[in-house]
């Protein structure tokens, strides 16, 4: 395994990690080691990339903060042959680089499929994380109703499959604004418009998306191991949103907290609280900042 640093921009550098499966990309914020002794603050997402963390990462100007782009996404090349994206893999991914900051056990907060890679994470590396906030984790196997919310997914991907992006994500937003259970009713509904979320109705003719295609489905699929999870040293924070509690991956935080034994922190906003307003998504980033400092400083 090799490391090469990359160019440098204000207050932030940015590092290519050589493995013999991928090369990934990360970003420093800050001095390494840490001028205050805290651990570095690392943010993950899947299949969002490090620039979704640019507005949450601006609220800690104090804190040295990492992000990365997952294996075959932004700027990070796969060179394992594959297309899928395993938490796992992930996992030792974000192993990797944590190994090669050299600055120890890191903080971290984890936002939806990066929460679940972070779960595996702490399962197979428990000493790599001191404090791990896992904001609304979508793992289908912990609810109630699992079955159907992985017929709702696969909607998803057959609308995704027939008609293309616009219509894959009308199917993704009308699972994921659903509120309660995946019901009778909700199967019940026409075909949701693309124009009505403001999608493009055209058909480009990529069928790759992560998101919308099955290519990530191990993510929520993923059985997190709760024994592991909590025989390690790492405090687990499971945190949910405001307006996303009974919503599908409001559900997920739920259940997933009480198979921690835990109530879920609630933070402000929605399933994308911490993001500023460049991304048409916008939730609350400052006063999600001030929670998120109040968790982590909470130990």
């Amino acid at each position: 395994m090799s490391f090469r640093r990359g160019s440098s921009r204000t207050g932030m550098t940015t590092h290519m990690l050589q493995t013999t499966e991928a090369e990934l990309a990360y970003d420093v914020r800050g001095p390494l080691p840490t001028v205050d002794g805290r651990p570095p603050l690392f943010m993950i997402g899947q299949p969002m990339t490090a620039s979704g963390f640019d507005t949450l990462a601006s609220h800690f100007p104090d804190r040295t903060v990492v992000t990365y782009d997952p294996r075959g996404l932004g700027r990070s090349i796969r060179k394992d042959g594959r297309v899928d994206n395993t938490p796992t893999v992930q996992a030792h991914d974000v192993h990797d680089i944590i190994e090669a900051l050299g600055a120890g056990p890191v903080e971290m907060f984890a936002s939806s499929g990066g929460a679940v890679t972070a779960l595996a994470l702490v399962a197979a590396y428990p000493d790599d994380v001191t404090t791990l906030v896992a904001h609304e984790p979508p793992l289908i196997p912990v609810l109630a109703d699992a079955a159907a919310a992985e017929r709702a997914r696969a909607a998803i991907r057959d609308a995704y499959e027939a008609k293309g992006a616009g219509a894959g994500m009308a199917a993704f937003m009308s699972m994921a604004s659903w509120r309660g259970e995946f019901s009778d009713e909700f199967f019940a509904q026409a075909a949701p418009d693309p124009a009505h979320f403001g999608m493009p109705t055209e058909d480009d003719g990529s069928r790759d998306d992560p998101l919308l295609s099955d290519r990530s489905w191990a993510v929520t699929s993923y059985h997190p191991d709760v024994d592991a999870v909590a025989a390690a040293p790492t405090r687990v924070v499971v945190a949910v949103g405001e307006e996303s509690l009974d919503t599908f991956t409001g559900r997920t935080a739920v259940a997933a907290a009480e198979r921690l034994g835990q109530q879920p922190t609630v933070f402000p906003s929605h399933h994308g609280g911490f993001l500023g307003g460049e991304s048409g998504y916008a939730g609350q980033p400052e006063a999600f900042a001030h929670t998120l400092r109040e968790v982590l400083d909470d130990d």
